[in-house]
């Protein structure tokens, strides 16, 4: 068993070591009964009690290999971008209210919610909101997310009583750590700004946001969330890896014609995959060909019943 690669994985580094020490005490105990047969009776015996304990370690190291694996696959940090679409100040306020309704489904799971950027509008509505989120099964939950999402209802502002229909975006982006994509420095450009908006008098003095642009692509990003300039930066950055990473594995995919498994429906931004119905109380998922009522408690956070049925529909598929 070569532990080179295990003693370099900070999560293995220990059980390698401790593996490395019970093999030299068994090869030890070996060596000194060679010349005593008495002692090489007693030597063999007590080998197969440091097998068992090898056996062991190799079973803890390949449980944290394998349990990296699904980390990789199935990170437990994403981005949430959500977009208005369609409508008008409808449509930027539904954008908020889908916002609303991930925090809580977010509280509900104990993740933890950052908000990176935001644009609102006279409404008090969302032309663009950007989270960070992190949590076990963050990503296994929320992938499905991604798509248009189309409200049905009466707005405020219709005295007509007539039904409107609007339209807001949701993306999903996973963020993996061990992404080996590398930006040059010479295809980034950075604009500074004010944060503007909650936060102080200082965030709003001093030119905290910043905007990273990928030259290349014309890919751009902006944080505010963070007090310093420096810490935006390096927030942004961040969040622009994650997304070119992305869009390169979205373009091989699709080269070799391979679609992710556990995935229903093309996770397309431009895919509309559910309707909220206020009028009739109802939540119509067109991937899964089902409806959902009590749209108010939906709302409020409680996704768990969708997504179980996506889960369950995956794994099947698998």
């Amino acid at each position: 068993m070569d532990l080179t690669e295990y003693k370099k994985n900070p999560r293995t580094k220990f059980l390698a070591e401790e593996y490395e020490r019970i093999l030299s005490k068994k090869n030890e105990a070996l060596a000194l009964s060679e010349n005593d047969a008495e002692m090489r009776t007693l030597a063999l015996e007590e080998a197969k009690e440091f097998d068992l304990q090898l056996a062991e370690v190799k079973k803890q190291i390949d449980e944290i290999l394998e349990s990296e694996k699904e980390e990789i696959e199935f990170p437990n940090e994403i981005l949430l971008e959500i977009r208005a679409g369609a409508g008008g100040d409808e449509a930027s306020l539904f954008a908020a209210e889908l916002a609303n309704m991930y925090i809580r489904f977010a509280e509900r799971n104990a993740w933890q919610v950052e908000r990176i950027s935001e644009s609102e509008n006279d409404a008090g509505g969302y032309k663009e909101v950007v989270f960070e989120m992190h949590g076990r099964d963050i990503y296994k939950k929320m992938m499905q997310e991604t798509g248009v999402h189309r409200v049905q209802r009466v707005p405020i502002t219709e005295k007509l009583g007539r039904v409107h229909t609007s339209t807001a975006s949701v993306a999903i982006l996973p963020i993996r750590k061990n992404d080996r994509f590398v930006l040059s420095p010479a295809e980034l450009e950075f604009e500074t700004s004010r944060a503007g908006g909650k936060g102080g008098q200082n965030v709003n003095k001093v030119e905290t946001a910043v905007r990273v642009i990928h030259k290349p692509t014309g890919l751009a990003v902006r944080s505010t969330s963070q007090r310093s300039q420096l810490k935006n930066k390096e927030t942004a950055i961040s969040i622009l890896t994650a997304k070119l990473a992305e869009m390169k594995r979205e373009e091989e995919d699709k080269k070799f014609g391979a679609e992710r498994k556990s995935q229903i429906g093309t996770s397309d931004r431009s895919e509309k995959i559910r309707t909220y119905n206020f009028p009739q109380d109802r939540i119509t998922d067109h991937r899964l060909n089902e409806s959902f009522h009590n749209l108010p408690k939906i709302m409020d956070g409680f996704l768990d019943e969708i997504i179980e049925i996506f889960q369950a529909k995956s794994a099947k598929s698998e």
